[in-house]
Parts: structure tokens; sequence; C-alpha cells
């Protein structure tokens, strides 16, 4: 246990740019946009509150303000909307995860080898599963970790920004967005769907190392163009065989099952891709964040989930016999 704690902290440190502060970032241009909205807002007078122009009944009313507008009814839903739904905002920064992601498998066990350190890591009492489930844990639990905090943060400074402008046109919601249970839950409806994205992702991050440890050069190449020319390849034979009147392969099936579960795993909320009419509506509060982890804990019943699970289980093992026995001399 206290090798892999060492473990873990390498990988956190030797690919930190990645992990913290690609995601961070992302989370300041946010932030700091959003806040020279409203800055410049305020400072230009066009949030003033008694600026208003409405039409009520064809009727256009001037000099009004948003508060007097809005009704204690309309407060208390929009309040409702932004405790429950805040934490989407930060929905921009879960599109770096998949990258930084994507490219750290790639390198994960490609550099050992390539500058040769990974003889210097053979000469530690460290065997080659632990390195190779040191790197998946970092990519599958550590990273999304440090994305959803920094995801909360941004989402919290923004929805302060937009509290700002809302109580700058008389409409303050800060005292019922900050009794709202599901404004401090939101951060734990995501850590909750953690495990099944782990599940979900594992096949990617499988296909990712095991090209990792096995690809001489050009990994991207060998882990990306694979699949693709294999796509390629079925859709042709699909097309052969249906103008043959023979029986296809159905290529449309394998490319959506197969092919996207080892290249687009690692995209958080993927299992929210295929779900149909299974997936929750949003309502008039917004998207129920319990609704969606419960929906995403009912994936687990899929028998595509759990192929994907031993086809990545099978190739990480791959990769760590791979990596025990690959010789780059």
């Amino acid at each position: 246990m206290n090798t892999m704690k060492w473990l873990l902290r390498r990988e956190f440190w030797e690919n930190k740019g990645g992990f913290v502060w690609a995601p961070l970032i992302a989370a300041a241009i946010m932030v700091v946009l959003v806040g020279a909205v409203v800055g410049y807002g305020i400072a230009s007078g066009k949030l003033a509150t008694d600026n208003i122009s409405i039409r009520v009944e064809g009727e256009e009313v001037h000099n009004t303000s948003v508060a007097k507008v809005v009704s204690i009814e309309s407060r208390a839903q929009m309040a409702s909307v932004a405790a429950n739904n805040y934490i989407a905002v930060g929905a921009p920064i879960f599109f770096v995860l998949p990258i930084v992601a994507f490219f750290y498998c790639l390198a994960a066990l490609y550099d050992d080898r390539r500058d040769r350190s990974i003889l210097f890591w053979k000469s530690l009492p460290i065997s080659d599963a632990e390195t190779v489930l040191s790197k998946l844990v970092t990519v599958l639990v550590v990273a999304p970790l440090i994305t959803i905090g920094v995801a909360t943060a941004a989402a919290l400074a923004i929805l302060f920004f937009a509290g700002i402008a809302t109580s700058y046109h008389g409409v303050s919601l800060f005292g019922a967005v900050l009794t709202n249970v599901n404004f401090y839950l939101a951060p734990f409806y995501l850590v909750g769907m953690l495990p099944v994205y782990v599940l979900w992702a594992l096949p990617t991050a499988g296909w990712l190392l095991l090209v990792s440890s096995w690809a001489r050069s050009k990994v991207f190449l060998w882990a990306v163009g694979v699949p693709l020319m294999a796509a390629v390849l079925l859709k042709w034979l699909d097309y052969l065989l249906a103008m043959t009147g023979g029986v296809t392969i159905h290529a449309d099936w394998v490319i959506n099952n197969v092919l996207e579960a080892i290249l687009l795993g690692l995209i958080p909320g993927t299992w929210f891709m295929n779900a149909g009419g299974e997936l929750p509506l949003p309502t008039r509060n917004g998207v129920d964040m319990m609704t969606m982890l419960q929906y995403s804990w009912s994936t687990l019943g899929k028998p595509a989930l759990w192929a994907g699970v031993v086809a990545g289980v099978a190739m990480i093992a791959g990769a760590i016999r791979l990596r025990r026995w690959r010789d780059e001399g």
C-alpha cells in the first residue's frame, strides 16, 4: 500500500501540468470572462435596475425593474434551478479531462521505454503490476477527482457573479440558493458517478495502455488508426455482403458498441449517449441530479458495460505482461 501511494505521487508530480494546470487554466478563463461581462455591465449601467422596457398585453411599459416584474414564486424557481444545476456551468472543464487522460495513457508506458528510464524503475522492488495499476488509478480516479474539484470551484465563482448580477437588478437569490440542500450535494452527486465512470472508461484505458506498452513508435497512429481502419474495413465488407444478398456482419453495431468503447470511454457521461428515452428529462426546476445519479448507476445492469470491463481487464493484464517482457534494445 505504501508503494502504491508513492507511485501515485510520482504520477501526480510528473503529470501535474495536464491534470491540474490544464483544468485550472480553463476554469480561470471561464471565470474571468463571466466576471468581466458582469463587471462591464455594472460599470456601463447596462444592468441598471430601473431601465427595463417590457411589453404587457401589447402595451410597452418603460422604466420598470426586474424586481417588480419577478414574482416570489418565480424567484423561488430561479433559485431552485440555480442550486440544482449550477454545477453544469463547469461542464466545459470536463472536456479537458478526456483529452489529457487520452494522451497520458498513450505516453504512460511508452515514454519509459523511449527514454530508457524503465531500466531504473525495473531496478527497484516495484512490480510491473503495481506500476501499471498506479497509472490506471491516476487516470481513472485521481484526475477526475481533481477535475471535479476545479469545476466545482469555477461553477461557484460563476454562480457568485450571476448572483451579483441578479442582485443588481433587485432580485437577490443568495439566501434561497444557500438554503437549498442540492447546492451542497451537487459536487457529491458527481463524485457518486465516479465508480460508474471508472467502469465505462476501463476499455479505453486498457486499450491505450496496451498500445503504449507494445508500440515501438507512432503510438497515436496505432491506438487510433487501427480501430478506424477496422471500422472502414467492416463497413466495406458489410457493403459487399449486402450487395451479394448475403448475411451482413452488422458493422454499425460493431462500431457503436466496440470501437466507440475503446476510443470514447474516457469522455465523462458516455453512458448517456445511447440512453434514448431512458434518459431523465429536465423539469421546471432544471435537471434533477439525484435522478441522473440513479440513472447512471442503473447502467450497471447493461451487459455491454460488463463486456467492456472484461475486455478492459484483459488488455490491462496484457499491458502488464508486455511491460515485463518488452525489449527495446
